[in-house]
């Protein structure tokens, strides 16, 4: 597709995680230190309630604010449910409190969220209509947290089958940045319940990420995020700082792999065509 066609320069892609999505909030936070800021975004359970709002217009640190929030925190506190499956009422308030309008079409940036429709077993993407049942149920992991019915549909994580939804904005920007938070290595000690459920989620994921990741132009993907679990949210300052200063450390590396001089043929196109 010819430059002039791809309507934005920057789109970013945030996987899910859990805790670990917290990367995403420090890669933003250097991006916009070096005067990027992505124009169309896409995500995955964390990646997705990161990436709403970003698309939102909310400043990273904001978003960091919100994160570390007592809802959040209280919420990911790692338990096993006693009286059924968890249900996510704390994530909706916290988007009802802070997005006005609960509709894809009031966000100040193009979004796309990843979702897996367990009644076809396919992964789908959604980017209209009602916002907080979408971004929920990006957010439902299985087992953890109660599915979203939603138009008769059971709904949980799109992590599942889709953990980097890259292919929704790939045509659409010129440069894609994906942001991958589950490093896969080989893991000495694995035992009970808890950490047997959460390796296993994670090699799910390790495998429907790869070839998005070749679609990327550009990925981020800290390997000290395997220090972090799924439920670590009271460590949130420490997990931003890894994704900060991953992306502060490599970019040079970015702009070294994007050929800015196209960039700056699409600011003149545009200029043209704004004449």
């Amino acid at each position: 597709m010819h430059l002039k066609s791809k309507p934005y320069k920057f789109g970013i892609s945030l996987s899910g995680g859990g805790a670990r999505g917290i990367v995403h909030i420090g890669v933003l936070e250097a991006l916009h230190k070096y005067g990027i800021q992505p124009e169309i975004v896409s995500g995955a359970s964390m990646g997705a309630l990161v990436g709403v709002f970003y698309a939102a217009g909310f400043e990273p640190l904001h978003i960091l604010d919100l994160v570390k929030s007592n809802k959040m925190v209280k919420m990911f506190k790692w338990q096993m449910p006693s009286g059924g499956l968890i249900d996510l009422r704390k994530i909706f308030s916290l988007l009802e409190e802070n997005i006005k309008t609960d509709d894809f079409s009031s966000l100040l940036k193009p979004f796309y969220c990843s979702v897996v429709n367990l009644n076809s077993g396919h992964s789908e993407i959604k980017n209209e209509g009602k916002l907080f049942q979408w971004v929920m149920a990006s957010a439902s992991i299985p087992i953890i947290f109660e599915p979203q019915i939603i138009d008769g549909n059971t709904y949980v994580d799109g992590g599942l089958l889709n953990n980097l939804p890259v292919d929704c904005i790939r045509d659409q920007c010129h440069i894609l940045i994906g942001v991958h938070v589950n490093h896969n290595g080989v893991e000495e000690n694995i035992s009970g319940i808890k950490n047997i459920a959460e390796r296993t989620f994670q090699l799910v994921m390790s495998q429907n990420v790869r070839e998005s990741l070749t679609k990327c132009d550009f990925v981020i993907e800290p390997p000290e995020t395997r220090q972090f679990n799924t439920f670590d949210f009271r460590k949130a300052d420490e997990i931003f700082r890894i994704g900060f200063e991953e992306t502060e450390k490599r970019i040079l590396e970015m702009f070294d792999s994007i050929d800015l001089s196209q960039v700056i043929e699409e600011k003149m196109n545009r200029a043209i065509l704004d004449k």
